[in-house]
Formats: structure tokens, sequence, C-alpha cells
């Protein structure tokens, strides 16, 4: 009879779960922002047990085995105290992207030609890596109103007229180098031709009508 494989199951031991649900004020409506508020919460907690909470839709939970009672209390306590004023987590390069559904360029520009305000900058360290990053964050009411009064939608048209109008000069400019470069060009052949006849002002006596 042949043998056939079968999945460990998952174990069926009693569990201690706690849920933390995160009001849209602190998430701004975005997934990317709640994987980030994780983030921030766990880096805070203890290694051991820092894989224990998770995200789940627009919130954080907490799982734990029923023995660990006493460090899933200790826990508990720590998560919900680290999210006492989370709403005010200053806002990161790519949760800023994914709440105003703008690209990294976008975010560049605007920040810096000061439409999109920097709160400071933030220095952390890549995981697993020596070499440190700097990066601007960002408030998260600033963030809110510009997605409330639909900012991005003015500034896209703003760099849309800048750039077609820069566009037009650029045509313009082009137009006239080429203008001046043709004239230019023809100024010489006039000079060459007269030093060749070697007759100073010959195209003028011509002009005069004095040959006819």
């Amino acid at each position: 009879m042949s043998k056939t494989k079968t999945k460990s199951k998952e174990s069926d031991d009693p569990e201690l779960i706690r849920e933390w649900p995160l009001t849209v004020v602190a998430t701004l409506g975005s997934g990317v922002r709640v994987k980030g508020i994780l983030q921030e919460i766990r880096s805070r907690l203890p290694s051991p047990v820092r894989k224990s909470l998770d995200m789940q839709a627009a919130g954080l939970i907490l799982v734990m085995p029923e023995t660990s009672k006493t460090v899933f209390r200790a826990t508990a306590s720590a998560v919900s105290s680290l999210l006492d004023g989370i709403a005010d987590l200053p806002v990161i390069p790519r949760e800023i992207e994914d709440i105003l559904t703008i690209t990294a360029s976008e975010r560049k520009r605007w920040l810096e030609d000061g439409r999109l305000p920097s709160a400071g900058t933030r220095t952390v360290r890549l995981q697993g890596r020596a070499r440190k990053i700097t990066f601007h964050v960002f408030d998260p009411r600033v963030v809110e109103d510009l997605l409330d009064r639909g900012a991005v939608d003015e500034w896209r048209e703003v760099d849309a007229a800048a750039k077609a109008e820069n566009r037009r000069r650029a045509a313009y400019q082009a137009k006239l180098t080429r203008s001046l470069k043709k004239r230019e060009k023809t100024e010489q052949t006039e000079r060459t031709d007269e030093t060749a006849t070697g007759l100073s002002g010959w195209e003028e006596f011509g002009s005069d009508g004095l040959l006819r």
C-alpha cells in the first residue's frame, strides 16, 4: 500500500487573543500606513514577542498560547500604551505615496519646491545591513488636509501647464537659434564672396543699380 503525505495540522491549543482596531484618522485609509504602524509598534516591543503582533484588516492583533498569560498581559498593555497617540506618528515616504496616490518622483519634486512640507527627517538602519538611510517624514494632519482638499489634482494641473509652457519656450528658442545660425551662415558666405572678388562693398554697389 503506497504511503500518502499528510499536511501537518494547525495547533488546536487554546490561544490568547487581543485586537486593536485602528481609526481612519490614524491610518488615513492606507493599508501601507497600517503596516507602518505595525512595524513601529513591533520595533518598541521585546524581540521574543514581536512576531506575536500582526495586522488584520485595519487593525492589529496579538496572539499567544494560553500558557503565556503573564507575557500576554504585559505585551497587550505595552501595545495599548504605544498606540496611544499613534495618529500623530509621522508619515514616511511609502505611506504618503499610497495615501495621496502619488509617484516617488512627484513626492520628490513637490518636496523640493515646497508644496509638500517636510516635518523633519528620520534615519534608520536597513535590516541586516550596516548602512543607514535618511529620509523626510510628513505631518499626518498636513497629509490629511492635502487629501481632503484634493491638492494633488491641482498640483498636477499646474505642473502640466508649466510643462506645456516650457515646451513652447523650448520650441521658440530652438526656432530662434536655427534662424540666427542661418543668418550667421548667410553673412559668412557674403563675407567670403567679398574676399574672393577683392571688392569691398560690392553688394551695396550692385544694390544701388549702378551696374544696370
